[in-house]
């Protein structure tokens, strides 16, 4: 397998993310798969991956001597740490390809693991001449914001009432106008990016003063450039002129007093069968609530099998179109009066995503099972497991941490991943430590109060460790 964690995506909306240059680690989850005596894996990154980080992983594999697994593992560096995408790099440099096809035994039994595919990633494989496993760019307009209102009326599922296929201020303000008429008693509406990365490109328009006679087109014309936007630079100037060039849509804002943000990892495997491998309750942050910061697995028992079948249908509907590889559907579940929960599809990820690299830890860790009857995962011991994952656990205090220091501390306090009894504590972003203060965790427990205590636990100790530090300049 050659791993080409490339971020193939818009930069501008990649730099809001804070550490994005080390988001290329978070699919080092892809080591665990040497866990398969025969696998050889090749690993391509724009920057040298710190050596500790990669023994970290190798030490995690049960039952395989880290010498053995070491063998079978090419690491590929571009020595470059500029924003292009990796996959644009590797394009950009023939004699790096050359090293690629190199590390590969047997071409006829590689192929291409990517991030998210677009045409560089297709071009790329042709380059190669090794098969991607991945949606064709081609069908990538499906995973827009427009091209996932499409899919969901397709699918027969509910989600928000809205317009697509926009691409001007005037439209939005259109939008927002009909919308207001046809829901009197609307206080928001959702502005979002066809190509926004993890709810950064989102943007909240208030109904607040808004006339109820008169000429209310007007005055949602003038309030327009109000917006309030998700990521915390982003300016309407910049945001209207990115909106011209991707287009974007325009829907309501879900309301509701308890609310969920739950989602449904399915995948379309190579001769077209949809299916799917896991539910998550997603942890979300930022000023409305919007943005990715982790996840809980699996969702909720009252809901779970109910977004288990509507995550079906999408994907049933995108395999009929011809997608392959994995993705998920994102939802907004409120609850109701009588105790039942109303589901609106939100959003696709035509990708791997957030939720990915937790599931794949923990399957790639334990060997264990996805159960589509009860929407439970059971390891080979017949245990039933929970984690509580993020990629945003952050403290200025953490930054000048290394990944060897992250390691000491982990070991230290009983915080690492124990084989035995299958629970523990999983780190990634480590490269993004001691720049930014931020790192990812998996906290893998026995059921979801002992993986949220884990978390808590590791939060507490890194936060302990890190003033006693401080305190000792």
């Amino acid at each position: 397998m050659v791993v080409v964690p490339s971020l193939s995506m818009d930069q501008a909306e990649l730099a809001k993310i804070s550490g994005v240059h080390h988001y290329e680690e978070r699919m080092l989850y892809m080591l665990m798969l040497l866990r398969r005596p025969q696998t050889q894996l090749v690993f391509v990154t724009s920057q040298p991956l710190n050596p500790s980080v990669v023994d970290y992983y190798l030490h995690l594999l049960a039952g395989v001597p880290t010498s053995h697994a070491r063998r079978r593992l090419t690491l590929i560096s571009c020595l470059d740490a500029s924003p292009t995408p990796l996959s644009q790099k590797i394009l950009d440099r023939p004699l790096l390809q050359r090293r690629i096809l190199e590390a590969i035994p047997d071409r006829l039994q590689a192929h291409l693991s990517v991030f998210n595919s677009t045409p560089l990633e297709r071009t790329l494989s042709v380059r190669l001449k090794l098969p991607l496993y991945a949606c064709d760019p081609a069908l990538m307009d499906l995973g827009s914001k427009s091209g996932c209102r499409e899919t969901f009326a397709e699918a027969g599922i509910l989600h928000p009432d809205g317009f697509e296929r926009l691409n001007t201020a005037a439209e939005i303000v259109d939008a927002l106008d009909t919308l207001k008429g046809r829901y009197p008693e609307m206080r928001r509406a959702v502005v979002k990016l066809n190509e926004g990365f993890s709810g950064e490109g989102n943007a909240l328009f208030y109904f607040t003063g808004c006339p109820e006679t008169g000429d209310r087109r007007t005055w949602i014309r003038e309030n327009l450039p109000n917006l309030r936007f998700e990521a915390p630079m982003e300016t309407w100037p910049s945001f209207e002129a990115k909106y011209r060039i991707m287009g974007g849509i325009v829907e309501c804002f879900v309301e509701g007093e308890v609310k969920e943000s739950p989602s449904c990892q399915a995948r379309v495997n190579a001769i077209g069968e949809a299916m799917t491998i896991s539910t998550h309750d997603q942890v979300l942050g930022g000023p409305s609530g919007q943005v990715f910061l982790g996840c809980t697995f699996p969702a909720r028992d009252d809901y779970r099998k109910e977004i288990q079948e509507s995550g079906y249908r999408v994907a049933q509907v995108l395999a009929a179109k011809g997608v392959v590889g994995r993705f998920a559907t994102d939802f907004v579940s409120v609850g109701q009066p009588d105790g039942s929960w109303k589901h609106f599809a939100i959003e696709v990820n035509l990708r791997k995503g957030g939720t990915t690299h937790p599931f794949l830890t923990l399957k790639f860790l334990t060997d264990g099972i996805y159960d589509h009857d009860t929407a439970l995962f059971t390891t080979q011991q017949g245990h039933t497991k929970y984690y509580y994952a993020s990629d945003t656990l952050h403290s200025a205090l953490y930054q000048g941490l290394t990944p060897d220091d992250l390691i000491d501390i982990a070991v230290y306090n009983g915080l690492h991943f124990h084989g035995a009894s299958e629970r523990g504590v999983v780190f990634h972003l480590m490269g993004a430590l001691s720049e930014f203060g931020k790192l990812g965790v998996l906290c893998i427990g026995d059921n979801p109060q002992q993986a949220r205590f884990l978390y808590k636990k590791t939060e507490s100790i890194l936060d302990s460790v890190s003033k006693e530090i401080h305190g000792r300049r």
